[in-house]
C-alpha cells in the first residue's frame, strides 16, 4: 500500500469513528443551602455591638446599636450605609461620650459569605458643646443565613475644643446582627 493510501484509510476511519460516537455533558447542580449573594440586591441589618480600648486610651469600653443598608452591587463588592448609637465609657469616672455615628463604606467578600469590611463617617455628639467625631474602621466578618457577625477596629478623632474631647483613640469591637432581604 502507498502511503496516500494510508493517510486517507487512517482519515476516514478517524471520520467515522467521530461521527459516530455521542458526547454528553452532564451538569452540577449546586447544594449549597447559603449561596453568596447573586449581587444588585438590598438588605438592612440591624445589629448590636460592643468594643474595649486599648490600656493607653482615656476610654475603658463602648457599646451599641446599629440599622446598617447594604446594597450588593455584585456576588463580590457591596456598598454600606449605617447609622446608630455609641456610647463609649470613660475610665475614672470621666466625661462618657455618647454619639449618633452615621458611616459609609465597602464591603469585599473574597470568599463565599466571608468580608472585609472598610468605613468612614462622622460621629455627632449628643452632649451640649460636644462637637462632630470622624470615625474610621476596617475589619472582617461572615454572613451565614441573615445572620452577620463581624469584628473591627473602629477609630475617633475629635476636636480638641470640644467639650467632649478625649484624645484619639479607638476601640476593638465585636458586632451581631441580622440582615433582612428587601
Amino acid at each position: 500500500m502507498k502511503t496516500i493510501t494510508k493517510i486517507f484509510a487512517t482519515a476516514a476511519t478517524a471520520v467515522a469513528v467521530f461521527a459516530t460516537t455521542t458526547l454528553k455533558a452532564q451538569t452540577m447542580t449546586e447544594t449549597d443551602p447559603n449561596p453568596a449573594p447573586k449581587g444588585m440586591a438590598f438588605k438592612i441589618g440591624v445589629g448590636v455591638n460592643g468594643g474595649l480600648f486599648r490600656d493607653q486610651s482615656p476610654m475603658d469600653y463602648a457599646y451599641g446599636a446599629d440599622l446598617k443598608l447594604q446594597w450588593d452591587l455584585t456576588p463580590y463588592v457591596a456598598l454600606t450605609a449605617s447609622g446608630g448609637y455609641t456610647k463609649l465609657m470613660a475610665k475614672n469616672n470621666a466625661i462618657d461620650v455618647d454619639f449618633i455615628p452615621a458611616k459609609g463604606g465597602v464591603k469585599v467578600f473574597p470568599i463565599k459569605r466571608m468580608y472585609l469590611a472598610t468605613e468612614a463617617g462622622a460621629g455627632f455628639a449628643i452632649k451640649d458643646g460636644g462637637k462632630t467625631n470622624f470615625i474610621y474602621s476596617g475589619g472582617l466578618g461572615y454572613e451565614f443565613g441573615g445572620f452577620d457577625a463581624g469584628v473591627r477596629y473602629e477609630g475617633y478623632v475629635n476636636d480638641s475644643s470640644s467639650a467632649t474631647y478625649f484624645r484619639k483613640t479607638g476601640q476593638y469591637a465585636l458586632r451581631l446582627a441580622y440582615n433582612f432581604k428587601l
